[in-house]
């Protein structure tokens, strides 16, 4: 097994958390793991923020994980979120879409997110806006961006990032935090890098050429895998789901591709 777990969750990598203390224990882990990572970029660790992951996860473990603290999730289905967001209505939590929108599924999005991280297309920024805009509120987003130029990935190319960035501001209910990417699923550290210090190369442009586009700057990369690959090319928003909640059945691959 490499270090990036490229063959996806082993149970004996990312032991599965049932309890508040287990919870506890593997997000102090993985904390630990961050800041070790951003100071060895010479970086301060609160820059980073951690959102752990819990799709696939069944409620009742949800649960457990909000009442150890976890007090903002993120979600690939919008499906799956919007149960989860039902059946948590009583805890205090935030939950943030990071998976692929289809513009019919932006009324939901718009009616309980409190963050979305995969804006890659005006149809579907056209769409949030329109039903945050009924709703009276906003969205923070961040606009995905595919680094590692694969079929199988949504976000858009690099180079339409400029453009897109020009055109969001038609669209008054979304706050564009930053850039999310996901990195290549290889055991190849230098390419998971690359992947990495591309989105980096790009928001620096971005704050360079229109600072006021790219809101804070944020950059959202890196998974259970690579996150301190991610930390060291300067992410400031890890999403981690194994590492806190436990090995899956299927490989994080299985969730790119739409359906």
């Amino acid at each position: 097994m490499s270090k990036l777990g490229f063959a996806g969750g082993r149970s004996d990598r990312y032991p599965t958390a049932f309890s508040a203390e287990d919870f506890r224990a593997n997000v102090t882990a993985v904390r630990t793991r961050i800041d070790a990572a951003a100071e060895r970029a010479g970086r301060d660790p609160r820059e980073v923020r951690l959102l752990p992951v819990s799709k696939t996860v069944p409620t009742d473990r949800v649960r457990a994980a909000i009442g150890a603290g976890l007090r903002r999730l993120g979600e690939n289905k919008v499906q799956e979120a919007v149960r989860k967001n039902r059946e948590t209505a009583d805890l205090d939590v935030d939950w943030v879409i990071i998976g692929h929108l289809q513009t019919n599924k932006a009324r939901d999005v718009a009616a309980f997110a409190t963050e979305f991280q995969a804006l890659d297309r005006l149809r579907v920024a056209e769409a949030l806006d329109r039903r945050l805009q009924a709703a009276g509120r906003s969205l923070d987003v961040y606009v995905q961006v595919n680094t590692s130029a694969e079929d199988s990935k949504f976000g858009m190319p690099p180079q339409e990032v400029p453009a897109f960035l020009k055109a969001l501001p038609a669209y008054a209910s979304l706050r564009v935090r930053g850039l999310m990417t996901l990195a290549l699923l290889t055991p190849d550290t230098a390419r998971v890098r690359e992947c990495f210090a591309l989105l980096r190369a790009l928001r620096d442009e971005a704050r360079q050429e229109t600072p006021d586009l790219i809101g804070d700057g944020e950059l959202s990369m890196g998974m259970s895998g690579d996150y301190e690959i991610a930390v060291e090319e300067g992410a400031t928003c890890v999403r981690v789901g194994q590492a806190i909640f436990g090995a899956r059945a299927v490989p994080d691959s299985h969730y790119w591709p739409e359906g």
